[in-house]
């Protein structure tokens, strides 16, 4: 009699420290391999059906927008490397991922340097002015201001 109560409280401590072990593995936040997305580009992530809210660590790197159904559009803002968190409605973390924003592709690129100063063309088929980080500043002020000029109607945005 004494041999089924050893080996009952044998398996009453693997069931515990089984139970144990699957706690601490719903409790860690899934890793997702890492996302790669160019500069001005857009890329889409079907997330789990309990995300709420999507956090990312340097909004200036990258940004998300959740949309119905679990889909997640994210956009490369700017050259680097950020986190993202993904929520669940309790707070929890269900997602844990590093964002990773690299540069345009370069088969439609053309860098010119004049001197110091650097200008980027998009070159598909015509080469056009390409508003691009790291170009000379007047080069990509007045890239700019014509694409606000052209988004703005030609309002006050107009070249000067």
């Amino acid at each position: 009699m004494s041999g089924v109560f050893v080996r009952r409280r044998r398996l009453v401590g693997a069931l515990a420290a089984t139970l144990f072990i699957a706690a601490a593995l719903a409790m860690t936040p899934a890793q997702a391999e890492s996302i790669t997305v160019n500069v001005d580009d857009a890329q889409t992530l079907k997330l789990p059906d309990n995300v709420a809210t999507i956090v990312i660590g340097n909004p200036l790197i990258a940004d998300a927008t959740l949309q119905s159904g679990g889909i997640l559009v994210i956009t490369g803002k700017s050259f680097g490397s950020t986190n993202m968190m993904a929520l669940d409605r309790a707070g929890k973390t269900v997602m844990n991922t590093t964002v990773q924003v690299t540069g345009p592709k370069a088969s439609t690129l053309v860098v010119v340097y004049k001197g110091v100063n650097r200008e980027s063309y998009s070159c598909t088929p015509e080469c056009l002015p390409r508003i691009t980080l790291g170009d000379d500043p007047k080069f990509f002020g007045d890239a700019m201001s014509q694409s606000a000029a052209r988004i703005g109607g030609g309002g006050s945005s107009a070249p000067k």
